[in-house]
């Protein structure tokens, strides 16, 4: 629980005048649920847009593994890094798109549900699974023989199945419940074979028994798949029932840091999060 596999250190994003994200800094060790949280608006998904390569930030650094995968040069010029082995020895190439940060081990998921819609629940998964062995593995001109596409898509069914989704396989993705597209957008994830799984509000739109639910699931998949979890999440109930540590935004600062038995005794969440006491002044 100890081996860190992340850290974000002093990252700031600033768009224009505003500054989404101000001088952050946190670790994720292996095999821990983080919880990262606010209020809206607070700079979450920013900083999740930054590690996964979607925003370079103004300043800062992200290692994954011990390795640099963003740094920035004094005054704000970026230098994008990644560090991989070729004979013992370290070659940095440019990290440009999120897609090769997946390739990595790194998995999300979204506050806004990006499925292929239009397509079935079998063939969402199965369409993540190949880009990945294209990704990781094979190169760009990789086809599917008849056995490997028998085998990716026994593959998908057995994610479906972990997540309850194998009895609509064959339904379009946009036709499912709100709570069947959430488990559909994290098999899809799952189906990168992620080390560290990022979720931005799984519990969005959830229902009190979904969200119990959930809760449960990311716990299962945590310790199936062998994942760490950092997740932006609302519900305070979900948040406080399963995650390790908390870190807590506001105006884009870490205003606080811990185990849930801290931070929900935390005045200065209280204040900005959680709420105001019931005796202070209007």
């Amino acid at each position: 629980m100890n081996n860190k596999i992340m850290s974000l250190c002093d990252i700031t994003m600033q768009f224009g005048g505003v500054v989404a994200v101000d001088n952050l800094s946190l670790e994720i060790n292996e095999g821990e649920i983080v919880a990262l949280i606010g209020p809206n608006g607070a700079g979450k998904t920013t900083a999740f847009n930054v590690i996964t390569g979607v925003y370079e930030p103004t300043n800062g650094n992200v290692s994954f593994r011990g390795k640099t995968m963003v740094e920035n040069y004094p005054k704000g010029k970026m230098k994008k890094l990644y560090a991989g082995q070729n004979n013992g020895k370290y070659k940095h190439s440019t990290i440009k798109t999120p897609d090769k940060i997946t390739a990595l081990g790194i998995g999300r998921t979204f506050q806004n549900i990006r499925l292929f819609r239009d397509l079935t629940v079998l063939e969402n998964v199965m369409i993540a699974k190949h880009l990945h062995l294209k990704a990781g593995v094979f190169s760009a001109t990789f086809r599917l023989n008849k056995r490997e596409e028998e085998k990716l898509r026994a593959d998908s069914m057995e994610l479906l199945e972990l997540v309850g989704l194998e009895g609509v396989k064959e339904d379009i993705a946009s036709s499912l419940p709100y709570g069947k597209q959430r488990r559909l957008e994290i098999a899809r994830a799952l189906a990168t074979e992620p080390t560290l799984l990022l979720l931005d509000e799984p519990a969005a739109g959830m229902n009190p028994q979904e969200t119990l639910e959930l809760s449960e699931f990311i716990v299962k998949i945590k310790e199936k798949f062998d994942l760490s979890v950092l997740m932006i999440e609302h519900h305070m109930d979900l948040v406080m029932s399963i995650a390790d540590r908390i870190y807590v935004l506001d105006f884009g600062k870490l205003i606080a840091s811990g185990t849930p038995e801290h931070i929900q005794n935390e005045q200065c969440v209280i204040d900005a999060y959680l709420g105001v006491s019931e005796d202070a002044e209007d």
